[in-house]
């Protein structure tokens, strides 16, 4: 079964909105490495409508400008794009198809599709949401940003349901950007305070 990573662009204090307005600055090789790893190396890109369309009006230009980025502009271009909309795809950017059906029942199929290459998602907030809520995902990476924006739609928002994570990874970039990958985890066990005030530091002495 191929893996879904989703890779978000994330702030100190949570926020993924209009990360081109607060990210650029902590872009390096580095990061640019860590994008690729996740985004360049896809067999599929499974993308939410406004990210596709962002994308779609975007790559395609850079791809025939042949400028510094023409390079990764190919390599999505020549990627599976399988976006998840309601409304037909208007055919311009090659490679896009439109998720059918039930979204649970269509991303499961796409895992079980024959293949050793995995699945990135990139941006796509509420399609990242859903398929948390659903056990779909099986990596979140996610790219924290030492800046608290202040501002904006969060990942996880006031009131929705408890996320269990387990860390898979963790790297610091050179610009102080910390690379980290969760997977899904098990509720954690309930646990006081007097279980905890045990591993305070001198508890034992």
């Amino acid at each position: 079964m191929k893996k879904i990573i989703a890779q978000l662009f994330i702030s100190l204090d949570g926020v993924i909105e209009d990360p081109h307005e607060w990210h650029f600055p902590y872009f390096s090789d580095a990061m640019g490495r860590a994008v690729d790893g996740v985004i360049g190396q896809a067999d599929t890109l499974l993308l939410g409508r406004a990210t596709y369309d962002g994308f779609a009006e975007a790559w395609p230009g850079r791809e025939t400008e042949g400028g510094e980025d023409a390079y990764f502009a190919k390599k999505l271009g020549d990627t599976r794009k399988v976006v998840v909309s309601h409304r037909p795809l208007d055919g311009a950017w090659r490679n896009s198809e439109r998720l059918e059906g039930d979204l649970v029942e269509a991303v499961t199929a796409l895992k079980n599709e024959p293949g050793e290459g995995h699945i990135a998602v990139s941006g796509s907030v509420a399609l990242v949401r859903q398929l948390l809520a659903a056990g779909l995902l099986d990596d979140l990476n996610l790219l924290v940003h030492p800046i608290a924006v202040g501002k904006g739609d969060r990942l996880f928002r006031d009131g929705s349901d408890s996320v269990p994570l387990a860390l898979l990874s963790a790297e610091t970039l050179d610009l102080g950007v910390v690379d980290l990958h969760y997977g899904p985890a098990a509720p954690a066990e309930e646990a006081s305070y007097e279980d905890a005030k045990q591993h305070l530091a001198g508890a034992e002495g």
